[in-house]
């Protein structure tokens, strides 16, 4: 009897490892966000990808969600990559921008600071940073916690926030890039020393390998025939006055300006060959238990501020980044293995036209100054109220008031406010001007009041918040461009999953940047993350 009972708990415990094995997971997730990445770019330019490119090879065997928007305000990067990871908007994970006033430390705040830890990989400050200003898990965290931290999590981005903010708090690692000295750091919260294959890959100096090929076109400058003509005046000049156009010669760069390599499309191929440096140094997808590289190309976004979406600059390097792609698909498949591991492309955000390119064409654009709008009402309100410096930031599309020194002098911050919305109302370039504390009763197109509200979070945005016009923009007057408001071009975005458990097809449905992170963790069978509130996409599942 005894033997007979031993046989059956050998047989059940047996069939319950079986069991505990037999979930099904890839070997490693991919998350690529292209940092300012237009949905259209993936048709605009799709007959110039190549067939064995990024692009079209995701498009062509993966499946696509065409309607993906962005559900909040501010479209930034640290709120894109944050509500991609998590789930989450702005009014939950806290993260209200890339800079922030802070209505309890009284001061503005960097997204991904942190004064408590330390650099890194270089005597620069540019390494004290880290996830902490994060308010809710990412689905990388939930990962760790659902492997009971065997899996393997590393973020990787030239911006710090967009390598640190996807990995998540419980992260092995993130890594940046160091426009002081051409290094990739990252900071004492993740580890106390560089591994050896990132000090190793730091000492190919191919930062000014890349300085000595210069940026010309990878075809005629004749063919691109989807972009306006080159050196238009709308368009910015980021590598100085003398570099007016390709072919950009940056030969005297070296060893002197390691921030240019951000602006063309090298930087992309920069971070492609670390992360396959990151996939062999740490072994990524090498076992059955699932691994997690974010990665996000920041590049695109450099360039899309100086030349705008219409220059040949910014083709060039969408056409350049496809080719990145593909070479780390096929790396993928011979590390990791065809459909071993899932990959999902995203972006953090568009971006608007350039205002001097659209004029040209008949179409109304133009830009507000926002923090030259600020010193005109602190000016006035000094006059009115005796008091200056009643307004201490302009960030986000909104004004936030200096409460301390309201209260102190005991003023109505009411009545300041009301004269604030009728001064910002005649504005020509303002669609609407409200106190943020009055968006539920203030009457807005649904749309506009859903994702202000998900932006809103009380400590760390302001108190009255502007709507410009469509095609007007912060800044940016005379040359380049911007995004972070509602509209289409900063909130369309695209989304394309690919490889293990994915099934080929499309939908035009509409999906949201919140419904990628719940999506993984449908796929995994893990717990979403903990402040998500967006859907799984079903359709995308084998």
């Amino acid at each position: 009897m005894q033997r007979l009972l031993t046989i059956v708990l050998v047989l059940i415990f047996g069939f319950t490892v079986q069991a505990q094995q037999s979930i099904p997971r890839p070997k490693l997730v991919v998350g690529l966000v292209v940092d300012q990445m237009r949905w259209d770019y993936l048709y605009r330019f799709y007959d110039r990808y190549s067939p064995r490119g990024g692009f079209k090879r995701l498009l062509n065997q993966g499946f696509t969600c065409e309607n993906t928007l962005i559900p909040y305000t501010p479209t930034v990067t640290a709120c894109g990559h944050s509500s991609i990871y998590t789930g989450s908007v702005p009014a939950i994970n806290g993260m209200t921008g890339n800079f922030w006033y802070d209505n309890e430390k009284n001061r503005e705040v960097y997204c991904a600071e942190d004064k408590t830890v330390k650099t890194v990989g270089s005597a620069s400050a540019l390494g004290l940073m880290s996830p902490h200003h994060l308010q809710s898990t990412t689905i990388c965290d939930e990962l760790r916690l659902a492997t009971n931290f065997r899996s393997k999590v590393i973020g990787i981005a030239i911006k710090d926030r967009g390598g640190i903010l996807p990995a998540g708090h419980s992260a092995n690692a993130a890594y940046w890039y160091d426009n002081t000295t051409g290094d990739w750091i990252t900071s004492t919260y993740y580890m106390n020393d560089l591994p050896k294959w990132v000090k190793d890959f730091n000492a190919q100096k191919l930062v000014d390998k890349y300085y000595q090929e210069g940026w010309n076109t990878l075809y005629p400058l004749n063919t691109y025939v989807q972009s306006t003509a080159d050196e238009e005046p709308w368009e910015g000049k980021p590598f100085g006055a003398a570099l007016k156009g390709f072919p950009y010669d940056t030969k005297s760069f070296i060893g002197k300006n390691y921030g240019a390599i951000a602006v063309m499309p090298q930087g992309n191929t920069l971070t492609a060959e670390l992360v396959k440096a990151a996939i062999t140094g740490e072994e990524l997808g090498a076992d059955d238990i699932t691994d997690f590289l974010a990665v996000s190309f920041s590049s695109p976004d450099y360039t899309g501020h100086s030349f705008g979406p219409n220059s040949i600059e910014e083709e060039d390097v969408y056409l350049r980044l496809d080719k990145e792609i593909g070479d780390l698909l096929d790396f993928l498949d011979a590390k990791v293995g065809k459909d071993q591991y899932l990959v999902f492309l995203s972006a953090d955000h568009g971006v608007a036209q350039v205002p001097g390119f659209l004029r040209e064409h008949g179409i109304p654009a133009g830009s507000v100054d926002m923090p030259g709008m600020a010193r005109l009402m602190n000016a006035s309100l000094k006059s009115k109220f005796g008091k200056d410096n009643l307004i201490v930031s302009s960030d986000n599309y909104q004004f936030t008031l200096n409460h301390p020194a309201i209260d102190s002098a005991q003023l109505n911050a009411e009545e300041i406010k009301n004269w604030m919305i009728g001064y910002l109302s005649v504005d020509p370039g303002i669609a609407r001007a409200f106190a943020i504390d009055k968006l539920m009763q203030t009457t807005l197109n649904s749309t506009q009041k859903n994702m202000l509200a998900n932006g809103y979070y009380p400590k760390r945005s302001g108190d009255v918040q502007v709507i410009l016009k469509p095609q007007y923009l912060e800044g940016f007057a005379g040359a380049g461009t911007t995004h972070g408001l509602w509209n289409p071009y900063d909130a369309h975005i695209p989304l394309v999953w690919y490889g293990w458990g994915i099934k080929h097809g499309k939908t035009n449905r509409e999906t949201y940047m919140t419904d990628i992170a719940p999506t993984i963790a449908a796929l995994l069978h893990i717990q979403m993350p903990s402040g998500c509130i967006g859907h799984v996409i079903e359709d995308v599942m084998k």
